[in-house]
């Protein structure tokens, strides 16, 4: 799935995700990419990206949970997806191939679904 924000008619944010099937029964959103123009970040665009997406899998019933990698120097991205409630689960060494450094953070929101509406 793709999401896209526009200011007048010009591309200023995406994001791209895609649903994963899980292994023992329902499925999670792997939120693979989110840009911002420059001139457009610390507007809330990316934000207003993200929070539609995890909406958006939280009423799935079937969607357990949202997960993103995030290099392991990346102390703003990190920052931004714990604003949003995600929290680190693992650390993948030598996840990236072309970038230093190369590990990654699997960071992941999972929706609780134990309450009843």
């Amino acid at each position: 799935a793709q999401l896209a924000y526009y200011s007048t008619d010009i591309l200023v944010g995406a994001a791209c995700c895609r649903r994963e099937e899980m292994e023992g029964g329902g499925a999670r959103l792997y939120l693979m990419t989110i840009g911002v123009l420059a001139p457009y970040r610390s507007c809330g665009v990316g934000t207003a990206l993200a929070e539609a997406l995890v909406e958006t899998a939280s009423k799935a019933a079937d969607v357990n949970e949202v997960y993103v990698h995030v290099q392991s120097s990346n102390t703003k991205g990190q920052e931004f997806y714990t604003r949003l409630g995600f929290n680190v689960k693992e650390t993948i060494a030598n996840f990236y191939k072309d970038i230093d450094p190369p590990d990654c953070h699997v960071m992941v929101k999972t929706f609780d679904r134990s309450k009843t509406a």
